[in-house]
């Protein structure tokens, strides 16, 4: 799947928890985004985990553990051509939070050591 602003929020939409049923700890994968919490229906991420790791693939080596090992959150808007796929970091921390729920991505730093990274943002890494 392509990387684009279209496609993340469409994935990122499809595997959110739709009712309180779902919220049950069994079928919830809940993740700490850097700004918001998120809960996924664990199903509908297994179903597009393929697709949520293909678009993680095309952010820049330098996000990715086997060429650079991690890289600021700021640098996620481009694509690793150098080609914006976003305008808007929102895109940006949808796309690894999919990436947290699949564990294919980790943010290297705990929230409390962000301040000292460049603009307090943090470092994220494509596993």
């Amino acid at each position: 799947m392509k990387l684009t602003s279209e496609n993340v929020e469409t994935v990122f939409m499809n595997c959110l928890f739709e009712k309180e049923s779902d919220s049950n700890s069994d079928n919830t994968i809940v993740v700490k985004g850097i700004i918001s919490n998120f809960g996924f229906n664990k199903s509908q991420i297994e179903k597009y985990e393929p697709d949520i790791y293909d678009m993680l693939k095309q952010l820049p080596d330098g996000f990715q553990n086997h060429s650079g090992g991690g890289m600021s959150f700021l640098n996620a808007c481009n694509d690793k051509n150098g080609v914006q796929w976003t305008g808007f970091h929102q895109k940006m921390e949808l796309l690894f939070v999919l990436g947290i729920a699949i564990k294919k991505a980790q943010l290297l730093l705990p929230r409390n050591m962000w301040n000292v990274l460049p603009g307090g943002m943090p470092y994220v890494v494509v596993l």
